[in-house]
């Protein structure tokens, strides 16, 4: 649901989005693998750095105009706070899906195709 939010509100088309759970993802052109794409949000930058985790959020807010949202979160002293919430949230996401009823089956959950995805 945030990946579609964000989506909507990309209108310059700065946010490209990529599923993991698609079969011909390759984490390896990324210097990733499976597990790590599997265990927390990445982003790739378009300098072809990876960001991880809760700076990935942070990029992505900022690529669409919203960075002003995540902006709080990289002081210092809610940095390390926010990163560490982020990282709870990774490591439990599937549960908390499933307990509010997403689309997530097994061990995966899915990225609604662009084309699903209302913009404006």
């Amino acid at each position: 649901r945030e990946v579609a939010w964000l989506k909507r509100r990309d209108r310059l088309g700065n946010l490209e989005l990529e599923d993991i759970a698609a079969l011909g993802f390759y984490p390896g052109r990324y210097g990733l693998t499976r597990e790590e794409v599997d265990r927390e949000l990445h982003g790739v930058k378009c300098d072809g750095d990876v960001v991880r985790g809760m700076e990935a959020v942070r990029e992505a807010y900022g690529s669409v105009g919203l960075g002003w949202l995540t902006a709080p979160t990289r002081l210092p002293f809610l940095k390390a706070l926010t990163d560490l919430l982020y990282a709870g949230f990774a490591r439990n996401r599937r549960r908390l899906g499933s307990l509010l009823q997403l689309r997530c089956r097994g061990d995966r959950c899915s990225v609604a195709p662009t084309s699903e995805i209302r913009h404006g």
